[in-house]
């Protein structure tokens, strides 16, 4: 039994927002968890169960994940990436 794809509809800019907020919440809530976890770990065996390990490591993700969403919402702010002028369509007289 085959199906045919619905036909894509053009998606509205609120919703391309709310999309992107979406993924930023999702990646700060996995990235800062993975900081809290890691900085439990390194406290526990590493530096005899004091605070800073796991605030430190928690404000690392917390970091990384709004780096990536500052990149998403803006991609000039990508290294390497240039933004050209968009080439006029009238002829230039000589």
């Amino acid at each position: 039994m085959s199906t045919t794809p619905a036909p894509s509809k053009p998606l509205s800019s609120e919703n391309i927002v709310a999309q992107k907020y979406d993924r930023c919440l999702a990646d700060l809530l996995v990235k800062s968890g993975i900081g809290f976890s890691v900085g439990v770990v390194a406290s526990v065996i590493l530096f005899k169960r004091r605070a800073w390990p796991i605030a430190l490591s928690t404000g690392f993700g917390a970091g990384a994940a709004y780096a990536d969403c500052d990149r998403s919402f803006n991609p000039a702010r990508i290294p390497g990436v240039r933004i050209l002028p968009a080439e006029s369509s009238t002829p230039e007289s000589k």
